[in-house]
């Protein structure tokens, strides 16, 4: 996903989309109430191009604003990186970048997306990570 590089904070990566930062936020705090008690919470890191959410080993999920790059009315997107592919109407798309890894991108209008089955994803994600 995206560049790595030059250190940034979520509100920076969102600066011209305040809902897809109140969305990136949710996905935050549905990360947070997903936690097993006795694990760390995910670390945050912001790039210049998206937040990531990382394991010990590895980033498991992002979220990033289509709009720096392409004409999108879309306010955030949410890529999940999975080791299998899920086939699911609900994403837009799902690439396979390198061999086991496959990102699934799911576009994100309003809270009410990110429900029980992206809850599940995104543990299972961040599982996979470590």
């Amino acid at each position: 996903m995206g560049s790595h590089g030059i250190e940034s904070t979520p509100e920076e990566v969102f600066s011209g989309s305040p809902r897809g930062l109140e969305l990136c936020r949710a996905v935050e705090r549905l990360l947070a109430a997903s936690v097993p008690p006795a694990a760390a919470p995910p670390e945050i890191r912001a790039t210049t191009s998206q937040v990531a959410f990382r394991g010990r080993r590895r980033g498991f999920a992002y979220v990033w604003w289509p709009g720096r790059y392409v004409r999108s009315d879309v306010p955030a997107v949410l890529s999940i990186a999975l080791r299998n592919r899920i086939d699911s109407p609900r994403f837009k798309s799902v690439v396979n970048p390198s061999p086991g890894l496959w990102m699934h991108h799911l576009e994100l209008r309003a809270e009410e997306d990110l429900d029980a089955e992206v809850a599940a994803w995104l543990r299972q994600s961040r599982d996979e990570a470590g």
